[in-house]
């Protein structure tokens, strides 16, 4: 008698213990799947126009997180790509546990949208773009996710991003803490190139005292036109008229003594090239002793 009461007291015992887990984990799921809306909570009416600065801050620089968003285990959530390919929000609890032990990858196979290979003698480093990681790889060692890539200029990246991203790290490599942290690409309508991204941080353990912020930070390049609908470009100081014409331009190598022409496979890498020569018309090429790229 007295060994079979013994009995079912271990088995409920054991059966409280896996319904408490049951409901912590149920709960878990809960929380990370309202994380993971993908909703900008502003617009760009809420934005003001870019003045020279690489962001602005909303909401008083307070992040939009509830109270039930707060949680002291590390995640990581990245949503779906709406029907355009265009990435939307990217969440994560950023711990000590998901920051990177290894070297970066290669990213360069993954195209977002409204992305160009271009370069400019005003930009830093020369290319306008650089895939933009959302939430960046020192932070969660997330590298050729497509889901937290995005098109985004020199600037936005490097004078926009980094620093915001720089801070966060710092605090938990020296604090051992929790950010809660969402980045969230903002698009116009339907163009494949985004005006920005919102930001927001805010350090759980010390309740915000160490990480809070809440930022819109412009994809711009200074002295750089963009049209956010493709992601074309050009040069402030250079007419649309002008732009157009020199993308007509037959290029011929000095070297190879061979031309090519718009559309053709290396006809934007001649554009930086040091052997470059620009003809009129392909008549004019060939007059001058050049030949027609094969492809």
């Amino acid at each position: 008698m007295t060994m079979k009461k013994s009995r079912r007291t271990v088995f409920l015992a054991i059966w409280t213990l896996v319904l408490l887990l049951c409901t912590a984990g149920c709960a878990q799921t809960k929380d990370l799947a309202a994380l993971t809306a993908d909703q900008a909570s502003y617009t760009l009416s809420d934005v003001p126009e870019y003045s020279g600065e690489p962001y602005v801050t909303l909401n008083e620089n307070q992040p939009d997180f509830s109270e039930e968003d707060l949680t002291e285990t590390s995640f990581e959530a990245y949503s779906e790509q709406d029907a355009l390919g265009r990435c939307q929000s990217a969440w994560a609890n950023i711990g000590q546990d998901l920051m990177p032990t290894g070297e970066r990858g290669k990213i360069g196979h993954i195209k977002p949208t409204g992305w160009h290979t271009v370069k400019y003698d005003s930009v830093d480093g020369k290319y306008l773009y650089n895939r933009c990681h959302l939430i960046g790889f020192q932070l969660t060692a997330e590298n050729a996710n497509e889901k937290n890539l995005i098109t985004g200029t020199r600037y936005m990246n490097v004078e926009g991003m980094l620093p915001f991203e720089n801070m966060v790290a710092d605090y938990i490599k020296e604090t051992g803490f929790h950010v809660l942290y969402r980045v969230t690409p903002v698009f116009e309508g339907d163009d494949l190139l985004a005006k920005g991204v919102q930001m927001e941080a805010y350090s759980v353990e010390d309740q915000g005292e160490g990480i809070c912020f809440h930022v819109f930070v412009y994809n711009v390049q200074p002295g750089i036109f963009i049209d956010y609908a493709t992601g074309e470009s050009r040069r402030s100081d250079v007419p649309e008229t002008q732009q157009e014409a020199a993308q007509t331009l037959i290029r011929g190598n000095t070297r190879s003594k061979i031309y090519h022409c718009p559309g053709q496979a290396a006809y934007e890498e001649m554009a930086d090239s040091k052997n470059l020569i620009l003809f009129s018309s392909e008549e004019e090429a060939i007059e001058a002793g050049y030949r027609k790229a094969k492809r």
